[in-house]
């Protein structure tokens, strides 16, 4: 049982970093019907600039904290108007191989800047274990899913009641019709850029502080895409149940069977999935008439 619930805290605090990770990249697909093949890079770009901040400019927390916000704020607006908008109206291949060379670009940049090697950072979380239902667990781990289930519902918040998230559930349901009401298309495709930054920030700095400031952050994010698999590449709420799902079966596996296996079991779900049910558990499937 101890060990039952130890796995358990595990893959829950894992589905939080990879809810919040695929969370921005499934506003990027809902707004723009890009698939961004660079959201584990976003990851490590976020990791990189906490850690800049707090570790070699000495920053306070909380300033260190605005100072990543603002550099993906930047890196999302960058990425949409300069890379992203001159490629409207081209093929989606064309806009995907654009997506992987930016990953590319971007992991280039920082092993430019910050080499191969982990780098040590002093811990924002707090490091002890506690006592849960008679198995110890460490204490950081539950504060990854509280501050994850925050931010989710924080940016569920937003896409309920604010001015913007109305108007980005407006964009992603019919482009024309937004148009129409007078909503700047273009905007929201820039805001969408943003908010899968930021959310990409706030993942990268958790698992950062949870494991190490490395290239392997990069690595953690491919596992997005049998979560948005799962759970539907336009469904917000997909993201949470495919993140905890994979999170969970991953530890579990890891646990009780064996630890290599545990890295394939994502994608031996991914493909299950596509071959059961294409459109995820929350996907809108979509028919086409010709």
């Amino acid at each position: 049982m101890n060990t039952f619930i130890s796995l358990t805290v595990y893959g829950l605090s894992d589905g939080a970093l990879l809810a919040l990770a695929a969370l921005g990249f499934v506003l990027i697909y809902k707004a723009t019907r890009v698939i961004n093949f660079a959201q584990g890079e976003f990851l490590l770009v976020g990791a990189y600039m906490f850690y800049t901040a707090f570790v070699i400019l000495q920053l306070p927390l909380v300033a260190a904290v605005l100072f990543g916000v603002i550099v993906a704020i930047i890196l999302g607006v960058v990425v949409e108007r300069f890379i992203l908008r001159p490629l409207i109206g081209e093929s989606a291949i064309s806009v995907i191989m654009v997506t992987i060379g930016l990953s590319s670009v971007l992991k280039a940049v920082i092993q430019i800047f910050f080499g191969t090697a982990p780098r040590d950072a002093p811990k924002i979380l707090p490091t002890g274990n506690i006592e849960l239902l008679g198995a110890t667990v460490p204490l950081n781990r539950l504060i990854v899913i509280g501050i994850a289930a925050v931010v989710l519902v924080v940016f569920a918040a937003f896409f309920q009641r604010s001015r913007h998230g109305v108007a980005m559930r407006a964009v992603a349901d019919d482009q024309q019709a937004a148009l129409t009401m007078g909503i700047s298309v273009r905007r929201v495709f820039s805001l969408a850029w943003v908010l899968a930054a930021v959310s990409a920030l706030i993942a990268g700095v958790l698992l950062a502080d949870l494991s190490a400031v490395s290239q392997n952050i990069a690595a953690f994010g491919l596992i997005v895409f049998p979560v948005v698999i799962l759970g539907g590449l336009d469904s917000i709420p997909g993201t949470i149940v495919g993140g905890l799902t994979i999170g969970l079966l991953k530890q579990y596996v890891s646990g009780y069977a064996d630890p290599g296996l545990a890295e394939v079991v994502p994608y031996l779900v991914l493909v299950a999935i596509l071959i059961v049910r294409p459109y995820g558990i929350f996907g809108e499937t979509r028919i086409e008439r010709v």
